[in-house]
């Protein structure tokens, strides 16, 4: 059986679930590009940089001082955060969180609380606060292992799906293995270099690598299967 001889359900089938795939693909590239990299744009860094910043960190600051540097400096006005800058590179004393205290009630609260229902730390107290105080080393090993583990079982499956349509394509043995074969090496490469980037920056632009050839194996699975499925025509 190859593509272009299934029963026109099985095509409709593959085709809705390859476009859904496609799309979740894009929102995903969108949904990294305006919380990783548009925050860092405005202060003139790149993707690379958005890349260190995020799993290795900014070794010359606080998390919350590269918070408001980055993806949540809109929450606040500038002068709110150059007073909560100030107070990070006083040493972040609790004898003046007093002074700090009504500009998180009044910018950051909304979503630092438990009652947000968000799955964000709260910022309602000095002793909740004071973690993100000290040098930012980028992610932790608790949340490298956490989003590892996600997206090793959960790219897996959706490789599984998308390589057991392509499969049935027409082109070469060769073609097909190597296509179908790429996407898991992408997954190791750029989970890999997630935890090479936290101790070496370097390791930056592999991130990049791995993504990059993730969406283009991707879009090449999906390309040629709906070709062969709605564009070739089958010999009577």
């Amino acid at each position: 059986m190859t593509l272009r001889t299934l029963p026109v359900p099985l095509k409709v089938l593959a085709t809705c679930f390859l476009m859904t795939i496609g799309v979740a693909y894009l929102c995903a590239l969108a949904y990294l590009y305006l919380m990783d990299v548009e925050p860092h744009s405005k202060h003139g860094l790149g993707i690379i940089q958005a890349v260190i910043t995020k799993y290795y960190g900014n070794r010359g600051g606080s998390r919350l001082e590269s918070a408001l540097q980055g993806s949540m400096g809109v929450q606040a006005t500038l002068s709110e955060k150059q007073q909560i800058v100030q107070w990070l590179r006083n040493g972040a004393p609790e004898s003046e969180f007093s002074t700090i205290q009504p500009i998180l009630i009044h910018s950051c609260i909304g979503c630092h609380s438990p009652e947000s229902g968000l799955q964000i730390p709260p910022f309602t107290s000095y002793a909740q606060v004071s973690p993100y105080t000290s040098i930012d080393v980028g992610e932790s090993i608790k949340s490298l292992v956490r989003v590892s583990h996600i997206h090793l079982f959960g790219m897996s499956f959706i490789f599984l799906l998308t390589g057991l349509v392509f499969a049935l394509s027409q082109t070469s043995h060769m073609f097909r293995s190597v296509l179908i074969a790429i996407p898991f090496l992408a997954i190791w490469i750029d989970i890999a270099s997630w935890w090479l980037t936290k101790y070496e920056p370097a390791f930056a632009y592999t991130v990049i690598i791995g993504g990059l050839l993730m969406g283009l194996a991707l879009a090449g699975q999906i390309a040629v299967s709906f070709y062969e499925m709605w564009f070739i025509r089958v010999p009577r």
